[in-house]
């Protein structure tokens, strides 16, 4: 449920579109970073409640970044949290591997954190061997069954070992798999729908160079459809250029529902059933 909407200050330190909100209950952004965004988290909240965006998924990619949103999570009513090791950062932390996921464990069990995040393969940047890369995942993968927790997934260029790999932990629950910052083709996310996977759409679904994504939106079954910032990255159009911000899901969020000719709050009512069945809140 939203809280009354105000019209944050510049004080509050959170960047602000102008338009755009969503139709009230609103709808809420899957995947960001706070903690890297270096603003006041009350600031952010507001900005985002402003704009319809009731809730924020906030995402680790290290220790120190899964404490934190584990600590925001605790300290805010509409803040969720994941935790996990990102793919690139697996290998500065190999020699200590069975420390760090002892500690992982233990962080997931919080009651609101909602998945296992953002773990998965980079095979764009390669910091992390392959193997280890793939060691970490799988390891990911025994701390979201463990659990019952959704698997929030990085996947860049990885498509098939993603995929081989989810098929050696199936069958998999209704809505438990999500898969961050969907990066596939119209064929992929065929293969994910049939499969039971969560396809969540960031802001660069908008972008005029696109045009493969968007076809993968179109492709992908609504009610598998999450929508997503990664702030403070990829913001979308129309602020392309500035910093993301949670309430900018907003602008992906309509993108969205027009490019699926869907009626705007219809579109947000799936959103929210949606994260409701993956994220169990």
């Amino acid at each position: 449920m939203l809280t009354p909407r105000r019209t944050p200050s510049p004080a509050d330190g959170a960047l602000l579109p102008a338009d755009g909100a969503l139709p009230l209950p609103g709808a809420f952004d899957s995947h960001c970073h706070m903690d890297i965004m270096g603003l006041p988290v009350d600031g952010v909240l507001a900005a985002a409640r402003a704009m319809g965006i009731g809730r924020v998924v906030n995402v680790g990619c290290d220790l120190p970044s899964a404490r934190w949103s584990v600590s925001r999570a605790a300290e805010y009513p509409d803040v969720y949290a994941t935790v996990a090791i990102h793919p690139n950062e697996t290998a500065s932390v190999n020699s200590e591997r069975d420390e760090v996921l002892a500690e992982l464990a233990e962080l997931a069990a919080s009651p609101k954190v909602v998945a296992i995040g953002e773990t998965g393969l980079d095979y764009y940047r390669d910091w992390s061997p392959r193997e280890v890369q793939r060691d970490w995942f799988r390891a990911h993968i025994e701390i979201a069954k463990r659990t019952g927790k959704a698997l929030m997934i990085h996947d860049r260029e990885a498509h098939e070992d993603i995929l081989a790999i989810l098929a050696e932990f199936a069958p998999w629950p209704p809505y438990s798999v999500i898969l961050h910052c969907f990066s596939g083709d119209a064929e992929l996310a065929g293969r994910c729908a049939e499969a039971g996977y969560v396809m969540s759409f960031a802001g660069n679904v908008t972008f005029k160079n696109a045009q493969p994504l968007r076809l993968a939106a179109e492709a992908a079954p609504p009610e598998l459809i999450l929508a997503e910032t990664d702030a403070p990255y990829l913001t979308p159009v129309p602020h392309r250029g500035k910093p993301n911000s949670p309430a900018m899901a907003a602008h992906t969020i309509r993108f969205l529902a027009e490019l699926k000719n869907l009626d705007l709050a219809e579109f947000c009512a799936r959103l929210r059933a949606t994260g409701s069945r993956a994220f169990a809140w």
